[in-house]
């Protein structure tokens, strides 16, 4: 029966795949991935040997079409991301809406993302929150930050380790200098760390340590008082 699975790989430790993950991925006709050199490492360390498709931003809007014609034609497929839930903040979407267009069977596994962890151990209120992931890198960056400076919500975003420094900065101007901020690098690797404080001592912390990996920074929202 044709479907599409949509399956989280581990952000970093390989402990954090799934028994289920595993499953599907060597009971597919398909695995749809990122990066197929680094998916292969991961492949080969579970002992997967389904065939691997190049799927990625650049490409995924010309496969799409493709792609939904083998689903028809009794296919199951499974897409994966580098690292994390597909869709979140990586390819995903487009395939998923075709799907869900064509009434093809489309199914979330639940497993790695790294927001969820960083969130948590925050220590900033996460009832209620919003996720922003990547920032505009010029245009459009000012619009989003005068709109972010009035969200109540607690925020979620994705910064590369040569813009945190920067993006701390102008966390400072468009929220103050004392907005909590919480900074997790690295999570479930070796070297994984979670920075918080204000916008201030947090940002002086990374001119001092230049940071390094993935990083999810976690802002809380403005104050209603």
């Amino acid at each position: 029966m044709s479907k599409l699975y949509l399956v989280p790989t581990p952000i970093g430790n390989l402990e954090d795949m799934t028994f289920r993950a595993i499953k599907v991925l060597k009971e597919v006709d398909l695995i749809l991935a990122e990066d197929t050199r680094n998916s292969g490492k991961l492949l080969k360390h579970f002992e997967i040997g389904t065939h691997m498709q190049s799927h990625h931003m650049h490409n995924e809007h010309k496969t799409v079409e493709n792609l939904i014609a083998r689903l028809k034609s009794g296919e199951t497929i499974a897409l994966i991301s580098d690292a994390g839930t597909p869709a979140i903040s990586d390819p995903g979407f487009l395939l998923t809406r075709a799907c869900v267009e064509n009434n093809i069977e489309v199914e979330c596994l639940p497993g790695a993302t790294a927001f969820v962890p960083a969130l948590v151990n925050s220590g900033l209120p996460n009832d209620k929150f919003v996720f922003e992931g990547f920032l505009p890198d010029k245009k459009g960056r000012q619009t989003r930050f005068l709109a972010l400076a009035e969200e109540t919500r607690t925020m979620i975003l994705y910064v590369s380790p040569h813009k945190l420094v920067k993006t701390l900065a102008e966390f400072i101007q468009y929220f103050g200098a004392d907005r909590a901020v919480s900074v997790s690098r690295e999570l479930t690797k070796l070297h994984e760390e979670t920075v918080r404080g204000t916008a201030t001592e947090v940002l002086k912390h990374f001119e001092a340590k230049p940071p390094k990996g993935e990083i999810v920074v976690i802002v809380g929202g403005k104050s209603n008082k």
